[in-house]
């Protein structure tokens, strides 16, 4: 005897409510853990929205994996703002952060204040990202202070690779374990609604975790963090010029790519492309209603 189908109630999917801070507190007392990934782009964060992800970071990575420098240090402002507007007009559920580029918050508090606000006001962010430990605590409190939410970054940060020697692990040292745990408490307390933990041993990063009330970012920080975060074009194998240890590659985009483009190229050269249905055509009447006008 077969099962009767299921009768449609006709309801529709509830929608996703919105993501906050709020809502990242409230996971990591649940022990739910955050997913985020960076987005550059409106499709991207349009896919990324749909699927469920629950918060965006226009990363200022994008200055690497989207407009080719060598590090991130190039990036400005307006660069930024360009991407922010981008993804804003694409996701509308996850938590938007923008990162603040080199520069930009580093030399007043009054100017952090004033870009900071640029990325909710221009570019359609919830909150903000700046990178640095104890140094930051005062631009975070008066950002903060500002109705801004910020989110710390700590661990290797990739604005200050000229000062830490390269793009390197940190906190494999106690003394340097135990500044970047004195950090992170710092900036829980100057008011951070979250801090991302960047390339540090992952039991440190476990351990920053459990004494702080706000979560946990890792990326490179193992999985005792209340969240991970990875960039695009590496989850993607979009980005092929270099690839951290950290990075688990769910697809191969650039080799598929490459792919594509060649079998275009081909196509075009041996006129395969465009083939009949691809292509436009007139009335046979009209047509010959053309040359008889033509003579």
């Amino acid at each position: 005897m077969s099962t009767p189908a299921p009768v449609s109630t006709g309801a529709l999917p509830a929608a996703r409510k919105k993501i906050t801070t709020l809502t990242f507190r409230q996971k990591k007392e649940r022990g739910e853990l955050i997913t985020m990934l960076t987005a550059y782009d409106y499709p991207t964060a349009l896919a990324m929205d749909k699927a469920g992800v629950d918060s965006i970071l226009v990363g200022d990575s994008l200055g690497m994996v989207v407009l080719g420098y060598e590090n991130t240090l190039p990036v400005t402002m307006e660069e930024m703002l360009h991407h922010c507007r981008a993804v804003s007009r694409g996701a509308k559920t996850a938590l938007l952060i923008g990162d603040m580029p080199f520069m930009s918050y580093q030399v007043s508090v009054e100017q952090a204040v004033r870009n900071a606000g640029r990325f909710l006001q221009e570019g359609g962010m919830d909150a903000v990202k700046l990178e640095g430990g104890r140094e930051r605590a005062d631009a975070i409190r008066t950002i903060t202070s500002a109705g801004i939410p910020v989110m710390g970054h700590i661990g290797l940060t990739p604005q200050s690779i000229h000062q830490l020697g390269g793009f390197r692990a940190q906190g494999k040292t106690a003394a340097a374990a135990k500044r970047l745990v004195e950090d992170a408490l710092l900036l829980e307390e100057a008011g951070c609604f979250g801090i991302v933990l960047e390339s540090v041993p992952a039991r440190l990063a476990e351990l920053i975790s459990k004494r702080l009330s706000i979560p946990t970012i890792g990326i490179g920080a193992g999985n005792g963090c209340d969240g991970q975060v990875l960039v695009t074009h590496d989850l993607l194998g979009l980005f092929d010029r270099f690839t951290p240890k950290f990075v688990k590659k769910y697809a191969n985009f650039h080799a598929e790519m490459q792919r594509a483009f060649a079998d275009y190229i081909e196509d075009v050269e041996t006129r395969r492309f465009p083939a009949p249905e691809h292509t436009v055509e007139m009335d046979d009447r009209e047509w010959e209603g053309l040359l008889k006008e033509l003579g």
